[in-house]
């Protein structure tokens, strides 16, 4: 049987069969995450392959602006003087509150309005309220180990060259949102097999699967792609059954990944990339000795981290709200009060000459994590076998 065959379902964590699919073909028990019916997912993503699909017209693009409705994602935001204040991201319910310090906001008055407006909490303050994106969510979901963060996900994703109909192993689903970017990346012709040893985390990493697959299901009108598989196993118990299978590439997550690359390397198709996701130098270490004591044919490309500065650029204004002028010899305004000169100025501003401040935002940005890119190449010359256990 075809290993990247089949369609997939998936309702809790407790263990099922699963058809056709990448565990199937290894002879192993995984929790499909789709929802619901399945058929219609598998309809709507052939129907847009079709060659007598819909063009993108602009009655289909105005279409496509969704009110929000009960089970919608809502991020709801507070911003003055153009700093954020306050964030917070719930469920859309026909009778529920948004509540918070700055006021109560009902369910209800949200509901059939568009996504990008600003309703007034209880208490008077002006609240914008919009879908997160997937990089909102990853931030903000429910997290039981620390996540891979956004910014190291997107470097991870054009490190590892992720193409749509791409095969990708991930070990370590942790919360989960790693995971939810593979799968958009790899798009409904890919798959993702995701690995998790702990059943705490292999169960919240499902569950902020399906809240997502759920929540964009309402906001877009069509199925997420369901393409992912939760499996609750180590990949040294796994590998063995998976030799059939050949990735495209390879994530690792782990706090000990150099234990699983003589399992995962033969899994790599060759000139694949492996990514790993390490908190410390020291773990790149071992990492690194691994790879030398057992000898495996892999390139250790790069070793790098992610850093992002947030900038300030906001017009220059003084305490009380005028604007900042800047200053320049004046030999004809000598006799004007500083009042009239103000108010002259204010009124004959031009395109472009409105005074801005930059500067970087205060705090500094912390550490993150490591990214490795590691290469599975193939050597000149056969090497000897190895002989130390791996």
């Amino acid at each position: 049987m075809d290993a990247r065959q089949g369609e997939q379902s998936h309702e809790d964590c407790s263990p099922r069969p699963f058809p056709q699919t990448f565990a199937s073909a290894a002879g192993i028990a995984a929790e499909p995450p789709s929802l619901q019916n399945k058929d219609s997912t598998f309809n709507t993503v052939v129907s847009r392959s079709h060659p007598c699909a819909i063009q993108p017209t602009r009655s289909a693009r105005i279409k496509r602006e969704v009110p929000f409705k009960p089970g919608d994602l809502v991020l709801a935001e507070l911003w003055r003087k153009q700093t954020l204040e306050f964030r917070k991201m719930f469920s859309l319910t026909a009778t529920g509150k948004a509540l918070s310090n700055w006021g109560m906001v009902l369910h209800r008055d949200i509901v059939g309005k568009f996504p990008g407006q600003i309703f007034k909490t209880s208490t008077n303050f002006k609240l914008l309220m919009r879908r997160p994106s997937l990089e909102e969510y990853a931030m903000l979901m429910k997290r039981g180990p620390n996540i891979t963060y956004p910014k190291d996900v997107n470097t991870l994703l054009m490190v590892m060259d992720i193409n749509e109909g791409d095969y990708v192993l991930e070990c370590g689903s942790g919360s989960g949102g790693m995971t939810l970017f593979l799968s958009r990346a790899v798009g409904s012709e890919g798959r993702v097999l995701s690995l998790e040893v702990r059943d705490d985390h292999h169960c919240r990493a499902l569950k902020n699967y399906q809240r997502w697959c759920a929540a964009w299901a309402v906001a877009h009108e069509e199925e997420w792609p369901q393409n992912v598989e939760f499996i609750k196993k180590d990949i040294t118990a796994v590998a063995e059954d998976m030799k059939a299978v050949t990735f495209d590439a390879v994530a690792l997550d782990m706090i000990n990944p150099q234990v699983a690359l003589p399992v995962m390397h033969p899994l790599l198709k060759q000139g694949g990339v492996c990514a790993v996701y390490l908190a410390n130098m020291t773990q790149i270490i071992d990492l690194l000795e691994g790879i030398r004591r057992c000898q495996l044919s892999l390139l250790c490309e790069r070793v790098f981290e992610v850093m992002h500065r947030d900038w300030i650029v906001a017009p220059a204004l003084r305490k009380d709200g005028s604007i900042v002028q800047r200053v320049e010899p004046q030999h004809n305004r000598s006799e004007e009060s500083p009042d009239q000169r103000r108010r002259l100025m204010d009124d004959e501003m031009p395109f472009g000459t409105m005074p801005y401040i930059a500067r970087p935002r205060h705090g500094l940005s912390s550490h993150t994590g490591f990214l490795v890119k590691l290469r599975k190449i193939k050597p000149a010359h056969p090497e000897p076998t190895s002989d130390n256990g791996c």
